[in-house]
């Protein structure tokens, strides 16, 4: 069965829905989340399940191909397992995916993998306990390596890990996550650390550019070899050694800008609709939801919604882009 292609206005189709099912968390990231003056949500607020399973539903009809729960911490949502089952089982979806800090897939992966999740990309920052404790706010680094092991043993594939460069705090293991790569199937993933959140804690000090790591890696470890790019995938330009079980991608939303490629739309876990990830320019979804709308009218609405996508992100007076809200809020 063909199904529609969902267009914005500038003729990029929309395939991906990013979907916050939590702004919770178990641990404190110094750049994701303010350590005060924070509040969560109200329960009330969050989109129940049956809410999730109707915009999945409409949105599978016209186009999502593509869904990644997030949060804040999916997994700390009680009815996760349940979600990830449901979204995969409806007609049209062809991947489900998950972002997680890892911290329970030690005790989750298991269950995870019955559920039919097969990708799975882990926040991770750093391979140094003292050093994980530092960023996250939390000692939990043995739990979050145990339950990558645990992910690799059970056959979970692509597993990806999230490493966001930031210097004088973590650049000093930008070759040591490549190397992993030598040694386990894993695809790491470096990321240029985005200016997200009036709180933000985003200097150009603490800048590095994806050219700059890739230069550092080739330099110290070993030369890589581009990888060809399939159709539909995410922003990563993706590489890897001669001889690796593993790929290295480097994402670079504020070096190398893909916004004429943006295939992806998001989804706070209060059903605020939001187009663009450095716009505060949001859609409020819930309200509608809550006030009976039909499948046929949440439908129309998206269509309309999604020709309100920008050609691009803005940049502020310094070029470059920005957003008051916080990572945890907005779901990555």
């Amino acid at each position: 069965m063909n199904r529609p292609v969902l267009k914005d206005s500038f003729g990029r189709a929309i395939t991906y829905l990013r979907l916050s099912i939590t702004d919770r968390c178990n641990l404190r990231c110094f750049y994701c989340m303010p350590q005060a003056q924070f509040n969560w949500m109200p329960p009330e607020h969050i989109l129940r399940f049956e809410e999730i399973i109707q915009i999945v539903r409409v949105l599978a009809r016209i186009g999502i191909k593509k869904v990644r729960l997030t949060g804040g911490e999916p997994l700390v949502r009680k009815d996760a397992l349940n979600l990830i089952k449901s979204v995969s089982s409806l007609e049209g979806i062809k991947k489900i995916c998950l972002t997680t800090n890892g911290i329970l897939l030690a005790e989750m992966a298991k269950d995870l993998f019955e559920t039919g999740l097969r990708h799975i990309n882990i926040s991770l920052d750093t391979l140094k306990p003292e050093k994980f404790e530092t960023i996250t706010g939390r000692d939990f680094f043995k739990s979050v390596w145990h339950g990558i092991e645990n992910c690799l043993n059970l056959g979970f594939d692509p597993i990806k890990i999230n490493f966001v460069m930031m210097k004088g705090k973590n650049d000093d293991e930008i070759t040591e996550f490549a190397r992993l790569t030598q040694k386990y199937p894993l695809e790491v993933r470096f990321i240029e650390f985005m200016p997200i959140g009036e709180m933000s804690k985003w200097k150009k000090d603490l800048f590095i550019s994806s050219d700059e790591a890739k230069a550092l890696i080739e330099k110290e470890v070993d030369r890589l070899t581009p990888l060809e790019r399939k159709v539909g995938a995410g922003p990563a330009d993706l590489y890897s050694f001669n001889n690796s079980p593993g790929k290295i991608g480097f994402i670079s939303p504020l070096s190398h800008k893909f916004c004429s490629s943006c295939n992806r739309i998001r989804i706070r876990a209060d059903g605020r609709l939001r187009l663009c990830l450095f716009s505060d320019q949001e859609i409020d979804l819930l309200g509608l939801i809550r006030r009976g709308i039909s499948d046929r009218e949440l439908t129309e609405f998206f269509i309309d919604a999604i020709n309100k996508k920008p050609a691009k992100y803005l940049e502020n007076s310094l070029h470059i882009p920005s957003c008051k809200r916080q990572m945890s809020t907005i779901g990555g």
